[in-house]
């Protein structure tokens, strides 16, 4: 959940994925008692929830057990644990295997029931690249890894099939390592404007699915995540995949021996500069800095632990290069400190000292060239405001997803986010309350292992900001979050004792603006709405047409219809006469939310006057309304932080009359928040249900992740 955002070399795939479809097992009985599953099958990054059941229906206390003859001899069967939680192991021998979950009652442990689960092979990560650019007649390499040893493949297909081709697949298998799935995509030689279509990659025979998503232009421009993951040989272009050398986790097997588990990484973001011109790279505290586990002086690797199966310098076959030492950080478990952010000297003769990132340049090379880098602009960056944020662009470069375009969407953001001190999310660390942020809308702006990336002004290349989380619902909305660059600047100033400056151009130049969400002037998609809801719609929609409803004052009509502010609500829509905009519009009917549509009287007699509110991308709002939104936010932001299923809250635009600020209130997709104000201070509240900020996992994280390094075969490590 987006999730971020320190990368593993992993990939969660949405909850979509976890489990077959299908409501569950028969339940299976002996000796007077059920067992019975939430799924006859499983994906290796799922997991099934068991239950034991009188025959009065109540609750059953059991001990519960695993068992299988059908998986390799060292992949186990998976675990159990006490309340009937079954996780599956971290890799199949074969397509699937069958495993026996047994319960004994813990009453009379000589009464049992048994049911057989199916466990299939779940993706590793998403797909390689998870999204591209592709000109015409281009050919993009694909690649992706599923939790299977010595057997499986990977079926391929495409969403529009009469738009390019897939060719030239093949996968690696072998005792000692996970299947290894690569294809190549050829794009159409002529096809007109610009097209997207996703690669679609089927895990044997069974449901599971990963996606790529490409856009196919006619502008000869071709970007891909490859490149930041790579390792480069002569002088670094920032945007890279980097990592420290120790930030990986050591676990024991059971004949004593240490093997790596897993590990983390994100993206050497940019170049910076104090007084005296001393360049350090900079990224986010819980990249280089272990999320304040590291030591001043550790080894700053390109690429990244992840983009080298978890090999550090020390281990035999490591193809990393050491680039720099850590240097400063500013600490995370701190009131006094608000960024994320850390520093490392650089490597004399490793990066290129004007420096460019990678893809913020133009295309190179001739006509379908991969997008060259190019510097930011030098200096402090550019400060948002109500000027800059209409029509704003940004992008950023970063090692999982790219060279990736949005907009903001939310200003004043406040959230909570979890630090861990592994990489596998398993020892809690800190849960810091981040405030003044920027948030960035699109589900495809950023994924695990873009920690660390320079976000800037698309239009100038100006820096804006220091990303370092991000999160999902798993059907395509996120947010992604980022520390203001000149937060960012200061705290790390404050650390070296000099003021700093982002490496630069000091001439300024557009980046190309790669928008995978697509999110411009659209209705917004919302869900059915329950029948009690609905009757509260019409019956609120009927109430305003005889209270509201005035030719002369601008409101021509109402009906009933969807709130945008909380998917799931009913809402009023009031059309008014886009010749008297201005009108002022309840904010609330009989409890039901309005949402404002600007018409005119003859689109209403034709009945085509829009069903919703037209979605603006990013925020279009009046330097008064950002500031007194900016002061509700403060007003409420404490009290709304003592609900623990709310972990964000800002400012941002009304979906339903887009001409309003509103109170931006993120909310855990797992938890119900204990209530749900339509409006609070004068304001409008704009709901958005997400998965947690991570900064390890996926924003696609699911029940289980699965790490790629977790075979014990793996050479054994020194624990640190």
């Amino acid at each position: 959940m987006f999730a971020s955002v320190k990368a593993r070399p992993i990939a969660m795939l949405a909850p979509l994925f976890l489990l077959a479809a299908g409501c569950g097992s028969f339940p299976a009985s002996n000796g007077g008692f059920v067992i019975s599953s939430s799924a006859t099958t499983v994906a290796t990054t799922g997991q099934a929830q068991f239950k034991a059941t009188l025959p009065d229906g109540s609750a059953a206390a059991a001990n519960w057990s695993v068992s299988s003859t059908q998986n390799g001899s060292s992949l186990s069967a998976g675990s159990i644990d006490a309340t009937g939680l079954y996780t599956p192991p971290n890799a199949l021998s074969s397509d699937s295997i069958a495993v026996e979950v047994t319960a004994h009652l813990q009453s009379d442990t000589s009464r049992t029931a048994s049911e057989t689960i199916t466990v299939t092979p779940g993706f590793l990560q998403p797909l390689l690249p998870e999204n591209a650019a592709v000109a015409p007649g281009t050919t993009l390499e694909i690649s992706a890894q599923i939790a299977e040893v010595n057997d499986g493949s990977v079926h391929w297909s495409l969403s529009d099939g009469t738009m390019g081709s897939i060719g030239q697949t093949s996968c690696q298998r072998g005792r000692q390592q996970y299947t290894l799935c690569k294809a190549s995509y050829t794009a159409p030689s002529t096809f007109s404007g610009t097209q997207s279509i996703r690669v679609i990659a089927t895990v044997n025979d069974t449901n599971t699915q990963a996606q790529l998503h490409l856009l196919l232009n006619t502008d000869g421009i071709n970007s891909s995540a490859a490149a930041n993951q790579s390792m480069q040989t002569g002088l670094i272009a920032l945007g890279t995949s980097g990592s420290n050398d120790s930030d990986y986790d050591v676990y024991r097997d059971a004949s004593g021996n240490n093997y790596i588990a897993d590990c983390c990484g994100g993206t050497l973001g940019a170049l910076v500069e104090d007084t005296e011109h001393d360049q350090y790279i900079l990224s986010n505290n819980h990249v280089l800095a272990e999320s304040d586990q590291g030591k001043i002086g550790d080894t700053i690797d390109q690429p990244g632990l992840i983009d080298d199966a978890c090999r550090p310098l020390s281990q035999q076959g490591s193809t990393l290069r050491s680039v720099g030492t850590l240097r400063y950080y500013v600490p995370l478990a701190s009131n006094q400190s608000n960024v994320d952010a850390a520093l490392a000297t650089v490597t004399p003769g490793a990066f290129d000292s004007s420096g460019s990132i990678l893809q913020l340049g133009t295309t190179s090379g001739g006509s379908n060239a991969p997008l060259g880098a190019a510097p930011p602009v030098a200096g402090t960056g550019e400060i948002l405001n109500e000027a800059n944020l209409s029509g704003l662009r940004v992008v950023k470069s970063g090692r999982t997803t790219g060279l990736t375009c949005s907009t903001v969407d939310s200003v004043d953001l406040a959230v909570k986010v979890d630090y861990y001190k592994d990489c596998a999310e398993t020892q809690p660390y800190y849960t810091k309350t981040f405030t003044g942020q920027i948030g960035i809308s699109g589900n495809s702006f950023s994924d695990s292992g873009d920690s660390g990336s320079l976000v800037v002004d698309a239009s100038n290349a100006q820096p804006l900001g220091l990303f370092y989380a991000g999160g999902t619902d798993g059907s395509g909305n996120g947010l992604s979050v980022a520390n203001p660059i000149a937060d960012v600047l200061n705290e790390l100033g404050t650390q070296t004792g000099s003021k700093l400056s982002v490496v630069g151009t000091k001439t300024p130049h557009a980046v190309t603006c790669l928008n995978y969400d697509g999110n411009t002037e659209t209705a917004a998609s919302l869900p059915d709405l329950s029948h009690t809801v609905e009757m509260q719609g019409k019956s609120a929609a009927q109430a305003a047409a005889t209270e509201l409803v005035n030719h002369e004052t601008g409101i021509l009509s109402v009906a009933s219809g969807k709130s945008a502010d909380s998917p799931g609500a009913a809402a009023v829509i009031v059309y008014v006469d886009r010749a008297k905009a201005n009108t002022a519009v309840p904010q609330t009917i009989d409890g039901v939310r309005t949402a404002v549509v600007l018409t005119d009287a003859a689109s209403i007699a034709a009945g085509t006057a829009p069903k919703a509110p037209l979605n603006t991308a990013g925020m279009q709002l009046s330097a008064n309304a950002l500031s007194a939104a900016a002061a509700v936010q403060r007003q409420y932001a404490t009290q709304l932080f003592s609900d623990p299923a709310i972990f964000g809250v800002g400012v941002t635009q009304s979906r339903d009359n887009p001409q309003e600020a509103a109170l931006l209130v993120l909310v855990d997709l797992n938890k119900v928040p204990k209530t749900m104000p339509t409006t609070l201070g004068g304001l409008r509240v704009q709901y958005m249900q997400l998965h947690r900020f991570h900064v390890t996992k996926s924003k696609y994280a699911g029940a289980r992740p699965v790490s790629s390094c977790s075979l014990e075969s793996m050479r054994p490590a020194a624990e640190r």
